[in-house]
C-alpha cells in the first residue's frame, strides 16, 4: 500500500511530500518487510509482531557517478505472487516449494543522471530476499565501478543478542573456530551469520546467487547495526560491472527457533533453474581416497618412499571400495608439482603429467571394470592463471579415462590468490572477490562440458548455485576433518554442533566423516585427534550433509571393525526429504532424512562437549509403516577424551507415534537407520 500526505504551510501555502510507506508480508503474513523513503531508502523486517531488524539503509556508491541512495524517494511499486514446487535432480530433499510474495521498489531522484534504481524483495515464510536492480542510464551507462555498498542489518540495541561467527578478510578464508559472543563482540565476520535475538527468534544473514560481484562480508557499525562490506579487488575497487546490472540477492532467514533455520529453502529458491538440461552424469555417492595417510604423516603427497599416489596404492584402494560398494576413489599427489613445500607450488603444478609411479590408465581401466571410478584431484596452490592454462586440458584427460568428479584444491597462504593480468603483472586477489567468483564459476562451467562435477576445496562461500550448475556438487569452506589430524588445536567438541546452524545454511560441505581410529596420536584431551566419540563419527553422515560423502578413514581401521563400518555402508547420501527435529546452536542437533525414492528413514544427533539425552518423537515416519530401528549410539560410559569407542548398537521396532531417548555421551552422538518392514 502506497501512502502520500499532504501538508499544507499557512505561511508558504506550499506542497510538502511526507516519506512513503510500502510493505510486502510473506504468505503465512508472519513476515512483514516494510520499505520507507525518509531522507534515505531503508527497510526493516518484523516477525510475529516483533522487529526482527530494526530501519536499516539501502543503497550503492560509485567511483564516477552519483550516489544511488540519499535523496532518493519511491516512485511506483509493482507486486505479483509466487507457489510452485521444482525438482532438485539431488539434494537435501527432491521437491522443493518456492512461495513467496514479491515487491519490486523504484526509487527515482530528481537529477539527470544516476536517478534511478530498484530494489526487489521477496518474502517467503522462512524469511526475506533482496536484491538492487539498475538500469541502464545517463551516468551509469558504460564501465561501472562500485566503491561501496551501502546495505545495512540494523539488529537494534545488542544487549542479550548471542552471535556466532567466524572472522572475515583473514589468511585462513572461511577455516577458523566459530565463536559464541554477544552481539557488541562482533567485528568483520563472514556470512551466513547467524544470532538470536532475546525472544528467541534466530535469524542468518547471507547471500544468493553470487555470480559477478564480490561476496558480502558484514562490519559492525555502532550499536547492533551490521553493514555490508564487499571484498575489493588488488586496487581497492568493489565491484566491476556493465551497464543494466543486478546484485546477489542479500538473504535473512528468521525462525522461531533455531531448529526453523535449518528447515529453510530460501537460498536455494533465489537461484535461477538448472542450465545443464541433462543431468544423468552427475552421480550422488560415498567414496574412499589416498588422503588421510598424508594428514597423519604415513604417507606422502611428493614423491619418494613414502609416496601415496602410486598405481599399486590406487588399485589397492579400488579392491577395497568394490569390496563395500564405494563409488569412488580419490587420489591426492598424483601428479607433477607436489615434491617440496607444495602449497608454494602453485606455478610448477602440471595436471596432465603424472608421477612415474602413476599410471592413469592402467588405474582407470582397473577401478572401471569392478565399478569404481577415479575421483580427480586439482590443487592449484593459490595460482589460478597456471591452472586455467591448463584446465581444458585436464578435464579433457580425465573425461578420457572416465573420471566424472574432480576435487579441486586453492591452498593459498595468507588468504589471497595470485593471478597474471593480462599485461603480465602479478596481481593477489581474495578467494571472495568477484575476480574469484568468476574464476570458480568458470571452472565449474567448464568442467560441466566434459561431464565433470566439482567439489570446491578452499572456495568461494555457498551462495545456492548448485541448482544452476547442479555439478558444482560439494564444496569445503569451514574447518573439516583434517585439522583433527594437526589443527593444534583441532575442532572443539562444538564445532559440528555450530555449522548446521551457520555454514551448512549455504549448502553442501565436503566434511569428510567417518575417522575410527581416534588414537593415532594417543587418546586425551590436549592431543591433535578428533574430539568426538565414534558414535558421533557415524551420526556427522546424516547431519552434515553432503551428496558425495567420503569415509575419510584408512581401510584397514573399517575393516577392523565392520559391526560399526556397516552404517557407513548403509547410509544414502541424497534425499527424499529431510527435516531437523531439535537443535540449540552450538549445543546438539538432530536430522531426519528420507532416502531418495525410498522408504526407510535415517536419523543422525550429535551433542557438544556436555552429555544429554534427546527425546525425539518419530511422528516423520510413515504412520502407515512399521520399522526396524538400527540403532548406533554411545555406550554408558563412552566419552571423548578416553573412551571414545564404546558403542551400543541395538535392534527395535518402531512406528510413527513412538518417541526415542537418546543419550549421548560428551562430544557423543547417535545414528540410525529406519529400515521399512512393510
Amino acid at each position: 500500500m502506497k501512502k502520500t500526505l499532504l501538508v499544507i504551510t499557512t505561511c508558504l501555502l506550499s506542497p510538502l511530500v511526507a516519506a512513503k510507506t510500502v510493505q510486502v508480508s510473506s504468505p503465512d503474513k508472519h513476515i512483514v518487510v516494510t520499505i520507507n523513503d525518509d531522507k534515505v531508502p531503508s527497510y526493516r523486517i518484523s516477525f510475529n509482531k516483533d522487529s526482527a531488524l530494526e530501519a536499516s539503509r539501502l543503497g550503492l556508491r560509485f567511483k564516477k557517478s552519483a550516489e544511488l541512495g540519499e535523496g532518493f524517494t519511491i516512485a511506483n511499486t509493482k507486486r505479483s505472487t509466487n507457489d510452485s514446487t521444482w525438482q532438485l535432480p539431488w539434494g537435501e530433499r527432491k521437491n522443493v516449494r518456492d512461495h513467496h510474495n514479491e515487491l519490486l521498489v523504484t526509487f527515482n531522484a530528481n537529477r539527470q543522471t544516476s536517478n534511478t534504481f530498484s530494489v526487489r524483495f521477496k518474502v517467503f515464510n522462512d524469511g526475506v530476499g533482496f536484491r538492487y536492480e539498475v538500469p541502464k542510464q545517463k551516468g551509469l551507462d558504460g564501465n561501472i565501478e562500485i566503491t561501496d555498498e551501502l546495505t545495512e542489518f540494523n539488529v537494534g540495541q545488542p544487549q542479550d543478542v548471542t552471535a556466532w561467527w567466524i572472522p572475515s578478510r583473514g589468511w585462513n578464508r572461511y577455516e577458523y573456530i566459530y565463536n559464541t559472543t554477544p552481539l557488541s563482540e562482533v567485528d568483520h565476520v563472514h556470512t551466513p551469520f547467524t544470532f538470536k535475538l532475546p525472544n528467541g527468534h534466530h535469524l542468518s544473514i547471507h547471500e544468493a546467487a553470487l555470480v559477478d560481484y564480490a561476496g558480502m562480508t558484514l562490519q559492525k557499525q555502532r550499536g547492533g547495526n551490521l553493514k555490508a562490506d564487499l571484498t575489493p579487488w588488488y586496487d581497492g575497487v568493489l565491484v566491476r560491472k556493465n551497464a543494466n546490472f543486478t546484485t546477489p540477492w542479500r538473504t535473512i532467514q528468521v525462525s522461531k527457533d533455531a531448529v526453523g533455520l535449518l528447515n529453510s529453502d530460501l537460498i536455494l529458491n533465489l537461484n535461477e533453474p538448472s542450465k545443464i538440461e541433462d543431468t544423468s552424469w552427475i552421480e550422488p555417492g560415498k567414496y574412499v581416497g589416498i588422503w588421510w595417510g598424508m594428514h597423519v604423516g604415513e604417507t606422502t603427497w611428493g614423491s619418494g618412499d613414502k609416496h601415496g599416489a602410486t598405481t599399486s596404492e590406487t588399485k589397492r584402494y579400488m579392491d577395497f571400495a568394490a569390496k563395500y560398494d564405494f563409488k569412488g576413489v580419490l587420489v591426492e599427489g598424483w601428479n607433477i608439482g607436489w615434491d617440496g613445500q607444495w602449497y608454494d607450488n602453485g606455478d610448477v603444478f602440471n595436471f596432465t603429467k603424472a608421477y612415474d609411479d602413476f599410471d592413469i590408465k592402467e588405474i582407470t581401466d582397473y577401478g572401471l571394470a569392478k565399478g569404481v571410478r577415479l575421483i580427480g584431484h586439482h590443487e592449484t596452490s593459490g595460482s589460478v592463471t597456471n591452472y586455467r592454462n591448463q584446465m581444458a586440458d585436464a578435464f579433457a584427460l580425465y573425461q578420457k579415462h572416465g573420471v566424472r568428479q574432480v576435487k579441486t584444491g586453492y591452498v593459498a597462504d595468507g588468504g589471497k590468490i595470485k593471478r597474471i593480468d593480462e599485461n603480465g603483472i602479478a596481481r593477489m586477489e581474495w578467494h571472495d572477490g568477484q575476480f574469484m567468483s568468476n574464476e570458480y564459476l568458470y571452472n565449474v562451467k567448464l568442467a560441466a562440458k566434459y561431464q565433470i562435477s566439482i567439489n570446491t576445496h578452499e572456495p568461494i562461500k555457498d551462495t545456492g548455485l548448485r541448482r544452476t550448475y547442479p555439478n558444482w556438487i560439494a564444496r569445503e569452506g569451514a574447518r573439516g576433518q583434517e585439522y583433527n589430524a594437526w589443527g593444534s588445536p583441532p575442532n572443539p567438541p562444538s564445532h559440528t554442533a555450530i555449522l548446521p546452524f551457520t555454514r551448512m545454511l549455504s549448502g553442501p560441505m565436503d566434511f569428510t566423516p567417518g575417522t575410527f581410529d581416534m588414537a593415532f596420536k594417543g587418546l586425551g584431551a590436549d592431543t591433535d585427534r578428533p574430539q568426538t566419540t565414534l558414535a558421533k563419527q557415524l551420526a556427522l553422515y546424516v547431519v552434515l550433509y553432503s551428496p558425495i560423502q567420503m569415509a575419510s578413514d584408512l581401510p584397514r581401521n573399517y575393516e577392523a571393525n565392520l559391526p560399526a563400518f556397516q552404517f557407513i555402508l548403509d547410509v544414502p547420501t541424497d534425499w527424499q526429504e529431510s527435516k531437523a527435529i531439535a537443535g540449540e546452536v552450538g549445543q546438539y542437533v538432530a536430522f531426519a532424512r528420507q532416502e531418495r525414492d525410498g522408504d526407510d528413514w535415517y536419523l543422525g544427533a550429535l551433542t557438544n562437549e556436555d552429555a544429554r539425552t534427546l527425546t525425539l518423537p518419530l511422528d516423520f515416519l510413515d504412520s502407515k509403516k512399521r520399522y526396524q530401528a538400527q540403532i548406533y549410539r554411545d555406550g554408558k560410559n563412552a566419552n571423548w577424551v578416553d573412551n571414545p569407542y564404546e558403542m551400543i548398537i541395538e535392534q527395535k521396532e518402531v512406528t510413527a507415534k513412538d518417541v526415542l531417548n537418546l543419550p549421548l555421551a560428551t562430544s557423543g552422538g547417535a545414528a540410525i537407520r529406519f529400515k521399512a518392514l512393510n
